[in-house]
């Protein structure tokens, strides 16, 4: 399947403003993501989606490729959908901007997934919940599948509920799943949600993903071993060049 990889970025970060544009690891934040995603085996075109012309000198500065988009968009997936309509691709994958550490072959298992599931025009990713405090965490996605591996909610509370005993977070298979922000749309279904109102559970738990299911369209859910650490904060950001001088060093020694 003909796939792109699209990295919305914005300038005007609430928690953490100019946030594409971190440099204390000698490389821009948004170069990160970009390298990592460059490393897909899936991927025909990987390209940053901004309207800021700080973040494209960035990006062109370090020889990526991105599409400059209008300034009114509500969230990524409209801005993605926006760059998609002039994509010649089956698949659309939006990658966040704030990921400098995702692994390459999560990003591959989601055309995978669209490949094997050809009644659900989207997939996405998920990791096992090894802890009461991450489960009951309400920055913490947590999402509920169906025995066919298809999302049946998505949700800021800790689900599913157990009632009668105490929840078991070594259980195999996974009990517990976080959603991970990462998503692939099959290009026309892209641009259909893009057009679509917004559902009152979507406004409820603010989460994109529930217009869909209100949609009543499928997601395909993969699992992954674990969850990679986004930025969403300084002290997310400092937490990373940490661990990227880390690395650097073993790979000097």
């Amino acid at each position: 399947m003909r796939t792109a990889i699209v990295i919305p970025a914005r300038y005007g970060s609430t928690r953490l403003p100019a946030k594409p544009l971190l440099k204390s690891t000698g490389k821009y934040l948004i170069q990160h993501v970009y390298e990592q995603a460059m490393q897909s085996r899936k991927a025909r075109y990987v390209l940053v989606a901004t309207d800021d012309s700080r973040i494209a000198a960035a990006v062109e500065s370090f020889g990526g490729n991105y599409v400059l988009t209008r300034s009114d968009h509500l969230s990524g997936t409209d801005r993605v959908a926006e760059v998609a309509e002039h994509l010649d691709v089956d698949v659309v994958i939006n990658l966040q901007g704030d990921e400098p550490e995702i692994d390459a072959e999560a990003i591959d298992l989601l055309p995978e997934l669209l490949e094997d599931d050809l009644d659900s025009p989207m997939a996405t990713l998920a990791a096992p919940i090894r802890s009461r405090e991450l489960w009951v965490d309400r920055n913490c996605v947590k999402v509920v599948c169906d025995d066919q591996g298809r999302a049946l909610y998505f949700s800021r509370s800790p689900i599913p509920y157990v009632r009668d005993e105490e929840p078991d977070f070594a259980a195999e298979p996974p009990r517990f799943l976080q959603h991970l922000g990462l998503y692939a749309y099959r290009r026309e279904f892209l641009l259909q949600l893009a057009t679509t109102p917004t559902s009152s559970l979507e406004k409820m738990e603010k989460l994109e993903q529930l217009r869909v299911l209100a949609m009543g369209s499928r997601i395909r859910v993969g699992i992954v071993a674990n969850s990679s650490c986004g930025v969403d904060t300084l002290s997310d950001y400092e937490e990373f060049v940490q661990r990227y001088r880390q690395s650097q060093r073993r790979l000097a020694a």
